[in-house]
């Protein structure tokens, strides 16, 4: 397909904007923390090896989110491709710590290259992948081209676009459809999206509803280290888990565990901010509603007679949702969106939330119906939800199956989009 004026516009503009960019773009990540070799990165200059003797298939997502979506499905694909080697890239520092700590078995971590032809050709020409697979919503036109003309096989997985990027790529017909014709198969999150991805010029033969990659992620990590003397110091409290909350939510909580511990004096509440960095502020609410309380980054562990332990510390959400069968999913109290429920269901526990869950939408519906999730309006409602799970050994067992056979019904998509990608990307030789 012969490339439109605006291509060539663009790629005349990064060419001049380059130096500024990469000047601007490492010394942000220096700030931030990231060595001169690791920011270098974004130069394409790779910092480590390109190892074993099979294909690499590259996993490009930009944002933690995206990047943590896809190592599930890297480590299925990884499986099932016994030689393959995996290139993860992402643009970010937080994303990079995130995934470094979960990288699947073969896989390396590397920033993605500045969409610029320099760095997008080192890049290349040191990893030389075999198939590329972009999430979400991040679409470089020269990485994309360039990367075809390796002669790789493409694919989009978990394919959504805002309704302002779907408007801008529909009145750039001919450009829409030079990026998008590089893709041997672009699965997306819901017919809707499947339907929008054709009507901004996608080759609607290669356009197919695929899963959220969102709602299988791989399962959080524990620490035996971390969880041993928190078992021991609990010493078989009813506990409940409050996860990833907001400024706002936390007051709400409180109250409902004021409420339950009227029925359960040794309930303790294990309170998971979304921001650890507001841990003093609600240290401050815990103590000025009357509860005693311990906290996690001062290495307490809960004392009997404390009702509460404020969990503030990153990466740790695993351990704390491996203490209890019930978790309640902030930042769905308040119009904020919710967060990822399917984390809370592989740990084993069923899940509770508030009414705004937008950015979960469809999988809190399936969950739902499948009696993995329960909605709570509202402060009393999340009491009465959480009292339910507590008190009603039955009502526990038959929601906790439906996570357990929630969590299996997931795999089997999983491994069904795995075959398909290995299929369309012509990955077979390296297939067991």
């Amino acid at each position: 397909m012969r490339a439109p004026l605006l291509f060539h516009v663009y790629v005349a503009a990064t060419t001049l904007l380059i130096p500024f960019a990469a000047w601007t773009q490492t010394r942000k990540m220096r700030r931030q923390g990231v060595s001169v070799l690791r920011a270098h990165e974004k130069l394409g200059h790779a910092s480590q090896p390109r190892t074993g003797g099979g294909k690499l298939v590259w996993f490009h997502a930009a944002s933690v989110g995206e990047s943590l979506s896809v190592l599930a499905l890297i480590t299925r694909m990884g499986e099932m491709l016994p030689r393959a080697q995996f290139l993860i890239t992402s643009g970010t520092p937080t994303s990079a710590k995130l995934v470094a700590d979960r990288l699947p078995p073969r896989t390396v971590h590397q920033f993605a290259p500045l969409d610029a032809r320099g760095p997008v050709s080192r890049f290349l020409q040191h990893w030389r992948p075999a198939a590329a697979i972009f999430v979400e919503s991040e679409l470089w036109p020269q990485m994309l081209r360039m990367t075809r003309n390796t002669g790789a096989s493409m694919a989009l997985v978990n394919a959504r676009l805002s309704s302002k990027s779907r408007a801008a790529w529909t009145k750039k017909p001919s450009l829409a459809a030079y990026i998008f014709d590089v893709f041997d198969l672009i699965l997306t999150q819901n017919d809707d999206m499947a339907q929008a991805m054709v009507n901004m010029h996608a080759p609607a033969d290669r356009v197919a509803r695929g899963i959220n990659l969102k709602s299988m992620s791989a399962p959080l990590p524990t620490d035996p280290a971390v969880l041993a003397p928190t078992r021991t110091a609990i010493k078989g409290r009813p506990v409940w888990v409050a996860a990833s909350t907001h400024k706002g939510e936390e007051a709400i909580v409180l109250e409902a565990h004021r409420t339950l511990l009227r029925d359960y004096p040794e309930l303790l509440l294990i309170l998971v901010p979304r921001h650890p960095e507001r841990s003093a502020e609600i240290a401050g609410l815990i103590n000025s509603g009357g509860f005693s309380c311990a906290v996690r980054s001062k290495g307490d562990h809960p004392k009997a007679g404390e009702a509460v332990y404020l969990a503030d510390t990153l990466g740790e959400l695993g351990n704390w949702y491996a203490l209890s069968d019930v978790v309640f999913l902030g930042g769905s109290l308040l119009p904020i969106g919710g967060h990822n429920p399917f984390e809370v269901v592989q740990s084993g526990a069923a899940v509770i939330s508030g009414p705004h869950v937008t950015n979960f939408a469809e999988t809190f519906s399936d969950m739902e119906k499948s009696g993995v999730a329960r909605i709570a309006e509202d402060g009393p409602a999340l009491a009465q939800a959480v009292q339910m799970m507590l008190q009603d050994g039955a009502h526990r067992a038959t929601a906790l199956q439906a996570a357990r056979d929630y969590v299996q019904d997931k795999a089997d998509q999983l491994s069904s989009i795995a075959s398909r990608l290995i299929r369309m990307l012509k990955l077979e030789d390296d297939i067991r």
